[in-house]
């Protein structure tokens, strides 16, 4: 019931939602926030479940973002219990999600369910996105759902996703913000020839080795209070048939950047095609995939509250923080939402034996509820 919040984690953790599958997640999340009141409404896009459901009729929106999808488990003998069994061993709770994140989940819907109890008059309105699209290609979840809340007039002025923030003690830190990532694809064409005739071929590595070194080499900004400065990585690098006396004809890189909001994918592609014309490179030879803008948060009232609530629970002065990957996030925060995400440890998030101490399933809740508390009562 209302409150157990271990006891739900340990039920969403036993589904063996891997991306894009829910195994039901969300039916049962749904049928929790029904009896406490939310409409709620299934968005099926592609093969993706998503989740909206609202409380309240006028006013500020608070919105609990996150996903009820996981990555798979990898090897199985790798884990000391099976993954999707949900083991409580030495107060940790171990399984496939436990800190990615259906724990946040499960506080999320408990807190609600106590709020609702608690203040059934209360100001405002509640709102929970949820996904099953989030560690897959993330087309189909929130995006597809941000697109269909704009499409109907619905603005979310507060938004906690419950990724997992925290490093050392649960909300020590929070993000306020994610740096943009931005992909590239070359691929650089020149001629095949003999490596005991160089002047009857163009090798395309050398053309392209030129050019991720000057990128690799390129200083492309400072960062600022938030942001470190903007990461160029090269991951992929392909060439060659093989053989050793071979020069290559063609020559191919995957290449990202992590960048802060100094920089945009505009000024990063002309900078890069620039650099292609002084390499000999056509500008065509590079495919781009923009997975998402930076965003962040800097102040507001989502802040304050967030600080608030985790300094009467759990005792301690957070951190704001704009570190690691992407979230679902980068899709909300456009749209003019305060956006924060507040989750358990992430030091064993995507591994073997993934877990998250079972005490913290609860003070999470209680935080998540206490931030609700400061918004909208």
């Amino acid at each position: 019931m209302a409150g157990d919040a271990l006891a739900l984690a340990r039920t969403l953790i036993e589904r063996e939602s891997v991306t894009p599958a829910d195994a039901g997640c969300q039916e049962l999340i749904g049928e929790r926030l029904s009896a406490a009141g939310f409409a709620v409404e299934r968005l099926r896009f592609g093969e993706v479940d998503n989740l909206w459901a609202v409380a309240g009729d006028s006013g500020p929106l608070l919105c609990f973002a996150g996903h009820t999808d996981v990555v798979p488990t990898g090897p199985l003998e790798d884990w000391s219990h099976p993954p999707f069994t949900a083991t409580i061993e030495n107060d940790w709770l171990i399984g496939r999600g436990a800190s990615d994140m259906k724990s946040s989940v499960a506080a999320m819907v408990c807190a609600a369910e106590r709020f609702r109890a608690n203040y059934p008059e209360h100001g405002g309105r509640v709102a929970f996105l949820l996904t099953s699209d989030e560690e897959g290609p993330a087309v189909d979840g929130t995006r597809a759902v941000m697109e269909w809340l704009a499409a109907r007039g619905i603005a979310i002025d507060y938004c906690l996703v419950g990724e997992p923030s925290s490093t050392d003690t649960l909300g020590d830190t929070v993000k306020n913000g994610r740096r943009g990532s931005l992909n590239g694809h070359a691929r650089v064409r020149g001629r095949q020839g003999h490596v005991a005739y160089p002047h009857k071929a163009d090798n395309a590595l050398h053309r392209l080795l030129a050019l991720l070194a000057d990128l690799a080499a390129h200083h492309w900004d400072d960062g600022d209070e938030f942001f470190p400065p903007t990461s160029f990585q090269v991951s992929n690098l392909e060439a060659g048939t093989g053989a050793e006396n071979v020069i290559p004809g063609v020559a191919e890189a995957r290449f990202n950047w992590r960048f802060n909001p100094t920089q945009n994918e505009a000024s990063i592609r002309a900078h890069v095609e620039e650099r292609c014309e002084a390499h000999g490179i056509a500008t065509d030879a590079i495919q781009w995939r923009l997975s998402g803008a930076p965003f962040i948060t800097r102040e507001g009232a989502l802040i304050d509250a967030t600080r608030a609530a985790i300094r009467e629970h759990a005792g301690i002065d957070t951190l704001l923080s704009t570190a690691g990957g992407t979230s679902d996030g980068r899709f909300i925060a456009p749209t003019g939402a305060q956006v924060l995400e507040l989750g358990p440890l992430n030091d064993t998030i995507h591994q073997a034996n993934e877990k998250i101490a079972a005490a913290d399933v609860e003070h999470l809740s209680r935080i998540y509820e206490g931030i609700v508390r400061r918004l909208l009562v």
